[in-house]
């Protein structure tokens, strides 16, 4: 099996060079393809002077999914893993892989947080959604065989957030397995999950009811969630409100951010549903854009043409 390691990264020099270090120790005979986004702390620079990148491509849009969709197009082996750049693969990483993929389509493992008590890890999370049983993933410790990932044409490049899950939803519609694999580890340098942004509470309901619209359809079921989720988050501010630490009026603003962004996530979805009727339900995906790199090294050719490509 080729593995190819694909790591997006942007404005994380000092994390993403520990996550080199790491896959250079612990998986040496992948090979790795760093994404960088619009940069501004010397990524570039970095990357460029080290010896165990294979390919860096440079690319102008922030979108996390633009990114991981960029490294998959790029990466040449037969496997196809996702690493943050704030995550370290672990030993035992690289051998869990390829034993994990021998067996499933998808394999994915824990990510281990350190706290002040100790370490902190996950367990496998799952859920049965309109009779399908959907495993999720974190989106910065994932590994698709090739097959799998082009089946469902890669991540979907509207979402800024919730891309990971998104994706967890379209395997399972297409029958490939999600594996959780204790071996695949990794260490996380902070508290970023699978790198999507759930922090913004437009976004996040927003991606939720898009998502679910996408890849369920306009049911009953789809609009509880949305409004359950909503219901919880709203109880946790109004606690917030009455500790003094947010005000009323900024209480009704979330909930109306909340309600506007949500019936714009309902439209968008059932737009996307139409606009691609298969299984894979990514019409902004893998095959919808071939001008993602606005530069482009690649080291594992002995063209110099162009003069970038040279160490």
């Amino acid at each position: 099996m080729e593995l190819s390691v694909v790591v997006p990264t942007l404005n994380g020099r000092e994390s993403l060079a520990s996550c080199l270090d790491a896959l250079a120790a612990d998986a040496p005979e992948a090979e790795v393809v760093v994404v960088n986004g619009p940069s501004a702390d010397g990524t570039t620079g970095m990357v460029r002077d080290r010896d165990d990148v294979d390919v860096l491509i440079e690319v102008s849009d922030r979108k996390l999914n633009v990114a991981r969709n960029a490294g998959i197009a790029a990466a040449g082996g037969d496997a196809v893993a996702l690493v943050g750049q704030d995550h370290a693969v672990e030993s035992s990483w690289a051998d869990g892989v390829r034993s994990g993929l021998a067996d499933a389509d998808v394999v994915t493992g824990p990510v281990h947080r350190a706290v002040r008590a100790g370490v902190t890890t996950e367990s496998p999370e799952r859920r049965t959604i309109d009779g399908r049983e959907v495993t999720y993933f974190d989106g910065g410790n994932v590994a698709f065989t090739r097959e799998a990932v082009e089946a469902v044409d890669g991540f979907d490049e509207y979402l800024a957030t919730g891309g990971a899950r998104d994706c967890a939803h379209r395997l399972a519609a297409n029958d490939f397995e999600v594996a959780w694999s204790p071996a695949v580890s990794v260490t996380a340098a902070d508290d970023e999950g699978d790198g999507d942004d759930d922090r913004d509470w437009g976004w996040k309901y927003r991606a939720l009811a898009y998502r679910l619209v996408k890849n369920y359809g306009p049911r009953p079921g789809v609009f509880r969630r949305t409004l359950r989720d909503a219901v919880s988050d709203g109880a946790e501010n109004a606690a917030d409100v009455l500790r003094g630490d947010e005000t009323p009026s900024e209480w009704m603003g979330h909930g109306k951010r909340v309600t506007a962004s949500a019936l714009i996530g309902c439209k968008d979805g059932l737009r996307a549903r139409f606009a691609d009727r298969s299984d894979a339900r990514n019409p902004n995906g893998l095959s919808a854009r071939a001008d993602r790199a606005v530069e482009r090294y690649d080291w594992r050719t002995d063209t110099e043409e162009p003069e970038e490509q040279t160490r």
